[in-house]
């Protein structure tokens, strides 16, 4: 039998090539590919160099349409015994190719043509076409007559051509040989013999049968070179002669040989135009073909040589001429009847030919699972030859059959397959199709696919190819390693190993072998690199980007949708980047991955390898890292393995498909589940972008990374310097908070910040933040559980609670040395610096209340009713002010010793000793009715009071400095009812909410309750809840002053007393038995006149009245009671009087007076709800001391 035979190959001339001399392989592909395109040479394009030496038997020749179809057989072949049967299988001629230059003696190579051309009786034409030929070569050339065809140097085009005339040449010689052959037949006759016919001697009977059978016999050759000249038209008259003479014979085997010799040139005649009638036809007559070719195998079965081999071709080439999927169930029926004739075969290659055909007819209408069958029919009969040329037969035909069985190497996949694995990883990574899944794994196969497999491996270790067999065993563990038994899985490692030790160092293989590797996470960058769009059209350019980690759309948050297109990663230039995966061995042995590392198909970024150990049955997360190199897209499908002593790529994509195909039951295992990891969500690779080298701030908190311990209240001071350790500078910088408790921070030098850009590439700036400790949570059970010391085991610190310092930085707009391609600017960063505050409770409040007393003042020359103009200056108040007592302050507007007090009761419940410390803040001057500014307030301090731990204690802050100085109308009656109705509701009922909160927090702004606690530690604490409670209903009572303030001063000889105040300790008795003249003072607080009726009272110390009735112990002069007078707005009056006092002792003095014609302030201030109920205002008591004899 001879393979990749047609109906059509009735029609073809055989030709041999034989390379003559030493010719490069290389060289003789090229010859012998520019020779093959010639397989058709027209009829008209011979015609030229045809020369009719007698009438052509070939009468119907169509030289206008017809063709000569050659077969090149490279290399040659052995002459066959049927070549009388069918003269197709004649060497009809035999061509030379030599090259020149390897070959420079031309009768050499002469002389071995000739020689090589003595096996070839058959031939009628030889040529030997002599390649590049040198000037002496082509003169001596040209002198030779003779076979010898010299084909001068040119370019291909020019070769071609000449070889084209070449061909030409050869087959209008040829086709004056077939007129030869052909007439000499006709006229003489021919004998013709076939293995078939008995080499016996012959009985008469036989003798005669063999005579009448020639003429048929005869005829039939003629037909077959008519087909080779193509003639169809002679061919097919000389064959229904030779049909006719056969039938009447009984020579069933040539009856079907010019049989099928009329199908092909019913063929050729046809010129290739087929049609439903044209098959059925053929169908017809080659199933005749077959059946006489069976009646002839049945006729001489007693002979040597069976005709079945010719059954099997015919059978084959109907089966070719209707591979077609509309025709496939006639293709397998014929296939199938050629298939079983296969166990009658003696010749083991014709069964090899035939499963060849088979195979491919089976692929040809898409039957590959049978194809893959009868492939590896072929390759088992290779093997069962045990040398190296059938081995690598054997695995060549094995590797046809891979596809089919779903078990094909990557490197024979399809480039278009490849292109969408790996191209299409980063933009598709989170799709996996479930088609896909279901054709790469179908576990019902898994016994057959590991015997191919297994038979691969086999066939490649004989033919010593080491990659091929390292290949096979790499596919057979990691896709069948839950099938093998460990001492199996260890042979398969020692195969490896054994492979890889005949491979070079370096050697790389498309199909991975252990370990599974999968993508686990990208890790997201660290606080201070995270990464920010940049907006220039606004000076606040981070506002509105979202910072979250390097992603500008976190791919990891819950819920997230699986839109890839919303991913993108950015990394900088020069910053190294991670990324972890998981790796799994899930053999029962331990397996070394000598490297690993990130497989980036883009030239811009370079990976860093690392070496892995992996127990049996384990898996393992790693860490890998590279760097991007330049701006630009970067695409990781994967990761380069080399385990093995081989190299190999690892896809995330086929892990995936892994691990689905497992989860729907189509995989035998899960490698990952099987070593006890864990069940991972697929984690898809996102787009990655690379953008220029941008700034890096790293933050250094001065004093350490440790925990800033802090009481309640308590304010520290801390450094944080910032370096740049990129290599661009910051351009801009723009602080600010983030998180819980931001009002803690005090203070930050943002302007020093701005002071150092830019801040280029090593240099660093050291920022002073202010810190105050916020309030703890009472309410939090971490807060009331046990004491709160350094060394308790409560310790309040909460990741969420310290605020964070948030620092967003940019370098420069555009970057000379790396730019992005698409003109965007480089993004900015997000510096996030936690301040990492640990507060532990300090002093602690029980209650608050508000206290009120009253001590008499002294009665002095002192004006005790300082009056301010415009003159007077800030300095000689405070220098006033500094005289009195530190204590306890006189009421500028009251002159007494009437007081108002908070009192705060506080506990200790640390380990530490407090001291507290109040301080107030007064005002020096006064200017019509509006305070100063803060900074122009003096502020005193009050004597420490010293808590120890585990203690109480109460702190009295004076609230008297707070009275303002004049009762205002717009203050007091912003509730006016329009109708006119008189001030019926107090002032908390009349004034809104707000301005309420906003009094009481003036107030409480110039308070402060600071704490000192050793050496270094000191705060404040935070009053405000405290006095706002306290002060909630008695506010008004605090802050706005009496309508009347009264006060007394001792005269001396009428005159005006000093500027200079004295002191009050310095005069602060009177003599008894002397006229003492005093001046009584009233002064108006409001912006009104006031009428009044004044009455004085002087009283012991028993209370009683001392100026009245006959007991009365002092005397005086004057008028005490009665006394009319008016006072002018924010004036005050004085009244005159003397008294002489008859006994040594206390006395006190009070003033009062009865308002005339009160007015509505007046009566809203004194909360009296009748317009008729008087107004009564009461002084606070004077004291005098009176010393002397009675």
């Amino acid at each position: 039998m001879e393979p990749d035979v047609s109906i059509e190959t009735g029609a073809m001339i055989r030709v041999a090539v034989l390379p003559i001399g030493h010719i490069p392989a290389s060289l003789l592909r090229d010859y012998t590919s520019m020779l093959l395109r010639h397989h058709t040479i027209a009829l008209s394009a011979v015609s030229s160099f045809y020369t009719e030496h007698q009438k052509s038997p070939f009468a119907n020749q169509p030289w206008d349409s017809g063709f000569l179809r050659f077969s090149f057989v490279i290399g040659g072949c052995t002459s066959s015994p049927w070549e009388d049967f069918q003269s197709n299988r004649k060497i009809h001629s035999v061509i030379g190719i030599c090259h020149c230059p390897s070959s420079p003696d031309l009768d050499s190579v002469t002389d071995q043509f000739n020689s090589a051309c003595k096996g070839y009786t058959s031939a009628l034409v030889k040529r030997c076409f002599a390649f590049c030929p040198s000037d002496s070569q082509l003169e001596d050339g040209s002198k030779k007559e003779g076979n010898l065809i010299l084909f001068p140097p040119a370019d291909r085009q020019t070769q071609e051509f000449h070889l084209n005339t070449m061909v030409q040449d050869i087959a209008a010689s040829l086709l004056m040989e077939f007129e030869k052959w052909v007439l000499k037949a006709e006229s003489t006759g021919t004998i013709l013999k076939t293995p078939l016919d008995s080499q016996a001697s012959l009985s008469s009977e036989e003798v005669i049968k063999a005579k009448k059978r020639r003429l048929g016999r005869a005829q039939k050759t003629i037909g077959d070179y008519c087909l080779l000249a193509g003639s169809p038209v002679d061919a097919n008259a000389h064959y229904s002669t030779a049909l006719e003479l056969a039938r009447l014979t009984g020579d069933y085997f040539w009856y079907a040989g010019a049989l099928e010799g009329s199908v092909c040139a019913l063929l050729l005649d046809r010129m290739g135009h087929i049609d439903p009638s044209l098959i059925d036809e053929v169908k017809y007559r080659y199933n005749s073909v077959i059946l006489h070719y069976r009646k002839s195998s049945i006729q001489d079965n007693t002979q040597r040589v069976s005709p079945l081999s010719f059954e099997l071709e015919a059978t084959l080439k109907l089966a070719r001429f209707l591979c077609r999927r509309d025709l496939a169930k006639d293709v397998v029926e014929l296939l199938t009847n050629a298939a079983d004739g296969a166990r009658s075969l003696i010749d083991a290659s014709d069964r090899l030919v035939l499963f060849v055909e088979i195979a491919r007819l089976y692929g040809a209408i898409g039957y590959h699972r049978k194809a893959a069958f009868f492939s590896r029919q072929v390759a088992q009969m290779y093997l069962q030859q045990e040398n190296r040329l059938n081995a690598i037969s054997a695995m060549q035909v094995l590797a046809m059959t891979t596809k089919a069985y779903r078990i094909q190497s990557r490197a024979t996949a399809s480039e278009e397959l490849l292109n969408d694995d790996v191209g299409s990883i980063s933009a598709n990574s989170g799709k996996v199709h479930h088609h896909s899944v279901v054709s790469l794994f179908e576990c019902q196969w898994s016994t057959l696919q590991m015997v191919v497999l297994r038979e691969i491996l086999l066939s490649a270790v004989r033919a010593g190819d080491p990659l091929a067999a390292w290949s096979a065993a790499s596919r057979l563990l990691r896709s069948y390693y839950p099938l093998i038994t460990p001492a199996g899985q260890n042979g398969l490692a020692n195969a490896l190993a054994n492979s890889a030790g005949r491979l070079p160092s370096g050697t790389r293989c498309a199909d991975p072998a252990l370990p599974f590797v999968r993508l686990y996470s990208f890790p997201l960058l660290p606080s201070q690199a995270d990464i920010v769009k940049r907006n220039p059209a606004r000076e606040d350019w981070w506002v509105g980007s979202v910072s979250s980690g390097p992603f500008i759309y976190t791919p990891f948050s819950k819920g997230e949708s699986d839109d890839s297109a919303k991913r993108e990663l950015i990394w900088v230039v020069g910053e190294p980047v991670q990324v972890l995966v998981e790796l799994a061995n899930p053999c029962g042995f331990d397996l070394r991955v000598d490297s690993i590392y990130l497989s980036v198909h883009s030239e811009n970024f370079d990976a860093f390898p690392i070496s892995v150990n992996l127990p049996p049955n384990s898996s393992k997360v790693i860490t890998l890292s590279g760097i991007p190199t330049s701006v630009g897209q970067v695409t990781i499908p994967g990761c380069t393995v080399h385990c093995f002593g081989v190299i190999t790529e690892h896809l995330f994509k086929d892990v995936e498909n892994l691990l689905l195909g497992a989860a729907q039951g189509l995989v035998l295992s899960d490698p990952f589940r099987s070593c006890g990891s864990m069940k991972l969500r697929n984690v898809s690779v996102p787009k990655i972008s690379v953008v220029p080298q941008l700034p890096l701030l790293v933050p250094h908190i001065n004093g350490g990374d440790g925990s800033i311990i802090l009481y309640e209240g308590e304010i520290h001071h801390v450094w944080i310097g910032l370096s740049n350790a990129g290599t661009v500078p910051v351009e801009q910088a723009h602080i600010s908070f983030s998180g819980k408790n931001q009002d803690s921070v005090i203070s930050v030098a943002h302007e020093m910040l701005k002071a150092f850009l830019p801040l280029k590439p090593g240099a660093q700036v050291m920022l002073p933040i202010t810190l105050k400790a916020w309030q703890l949570n009472m309410s939090d059970p971490d807060t009331l559980s046990g004491r709160n010391g350094l060394g308790s085991t409560g310790q309040h610190f909460k990741d969420g609670n310290s605020p964070s310092l948030v620092i967003h930085y940019s370098g420069p707009i555009t970057n000379s040395e790396d730019s992005t391609s698409d003109g965007n600017i480089p993004p900015g960063r997000r510096l996030v610096v936690p301040l990492p505050i640990c507060v532990f409770q300090g002093l602690s409040f029980v209650k608050a209340r508000l206290l009120s007393m009253e001590i008499p003042a002294h009665v002095t020359e002192n004006n005790p009713i300082p009056t301010f103009g415009e003159s007077d200056s800030s300095e000689d108040v405070a220098g006033s002010e500094i005289k009195m007592d530190k204590l306890v302050k006189i009421n500028p507007f009251r002159g007494s010793w009437g007081l108002r007090f908070l009192e705060l009761e506080l506990s200790n419940p640390t380990d530490v000793v407090f001291e507290i410390n109040v301080s107030v803040q007064i005002e020096n001057s006064l200017s019509g009715d509006n305070l100063v500014s803060d900074q122009d307030a003096a502020e005193f301090c009050y004597p420490k009071t010293r808590i120890d731990r585990d203690y109480s204690a109460r702190v009295l802050i004076p609230l008297e400095h707070f009275k303002l100085p004049v009762l205002d109308e717009s203050f007091l009656l912003r509730d006016s009812s329009a109708d006119g109705v008189s001030w019926s509701g107090s002032f908390s009922e009349k004034n809104a909410k707000a301005e309420l909160n906003a009094s009481i927090e003036k107030l409480i702004s110039r308070i402060k309750v600071r704490w000192q606690s050793g050496r270094n530690s000191s705060g404040e604490l935070n009053i405000k809840d405290a006095i706002q409670k306290a002060l909630q209903t008695s506010v008004m009572d605090v802050l706005l002053p009496d309508p009347l303030t009264f006060g007394f001063r001792l005269v001396k000889g009428h005159a005006e007393v000093s500027d200079n105040v004295e002191t009050l300790n310095s005069k602060n008795s009177v003599l008894a038995n002397e006229i003492t003249p005093m001046e009584v003072m009233v002064r108006n607080n409001t912006k009104e006149l006031i009428k009044m009726s004044l009455n004085v009272t002087c009283r012991d110390v028993a209370g009683e009245n001392c100026v009245e009735g006959s007991d009365a112990t002092v005397l005086w002069s004057g008028v005490l009671s009665g006394i009319k007078m008016e006072v002018p707005p924010l004036q005050e009056a004085r009244h005159s009087f003397s008294l002489y006092f008859l006994v040594p002792g206390e006395y006190t003095l009070v003033a009062a007076a009865v308002i005339e014609d009160a007015n509505n302030i007046l009566r809203a201030r004194a909360k009296t709800n009748s317009p008729d109920e008087p107004i009564f205002c009461r002084g606070p008591p004077f004291h005098v001391r009176v010393v002397g004899t009675a």
